[in-house]
């Protein structure tokens, strides 16, 4: 029976090489597949889902007003039976898109595997992760490590001297020059002033950006 699943962490955990391995898996089986991802950057070229690590591939574009369900029905009477479906920003997705990749298992019998963030840089929740982690017959944690040590679970939006920003568009792109996971406790040290963050200045690839 298909499932809807939603695998979760902070920035650098490897989400999209993960997606990527995946889709491989599935391909080298003989299996078609479908990647999705949001039309919120081109970085890369449109309709390329990239990995830290330099694995990639092509994927279908989708903006917030689209129906993924009509979308993957579409491509199935078009091409045949489709044997999973992945989303990659997964934290992007709307409220009502969420529920459309439910209808793609429950309806379809197809399984979807979305990969995403869980919070943004205010500790608070996206809206596609939110409704994933009400809705999703699976959630798993793909893990990173703060640089203290621990386990990081959240993310801080940075300027350019490593402090803390705390307001502005929950959107922005940006890589390690931008955004550095951290753990529970360091973001509340981070974010209440009372330190800064050694800048990397490495660009992420789309597939591991906020």
């Amino acid at each position: 029976m298909a499932k809807l699943y939603f695998y979760y962490s902070a920035m650098n955990a490897g989400k999209t090489t993960t997606l990527l391995q995946s889709a491989y898996n599935y391909h080298e089986r003989g299996m078609r597949t479908m990647i999705l991802t949001p039309a919120l950057d081109n970085r890369f070229g449109e309709g390329i889902v990239a990995s830290r690590i330099g694995l990639k591939a092509n994927a279908r574009r989708f903006s917030g007003e689209e129906n993924l369900f009509a979308m993957v029905q579409a491509d199935m009477a078009a091409q045949g039976a489709l044997h999973c479906v992945f989303v990659d920003e997964a934290q992007f997705l709307t409220k009502a898109q969420v529920w459309q990749i439910s209808d793609v298992v429950d309806k379809l019998n197809v399984p979807v595997l979305a990969y995403g963030l869980r919070t943004d840089f205010r500790g608070e929740l996206f809206e596609g992760s939110r409704y994933l982690l009400a809705w999703a017959d699976n959630l798993e944690e793909i893990k990173t490590i703060c640089h203290t040590g621990r386990k990081a679970t959240m993310v801080v939006r940075v300027d350019e001297q490593g402090r803390a920003v705390t307001d502005g568009p929950q959107v922005e792109i940006g890589g390690n020059d931008r955004y550095v996971s951290v753990s529970r406790a360091e973001f509340k040290n981070i974010t209440q002033g009372h330190g800064r963050i050694e800048l990397q200045q490495t660009v992420l690839p789309l597939g591991e950006r906020p």
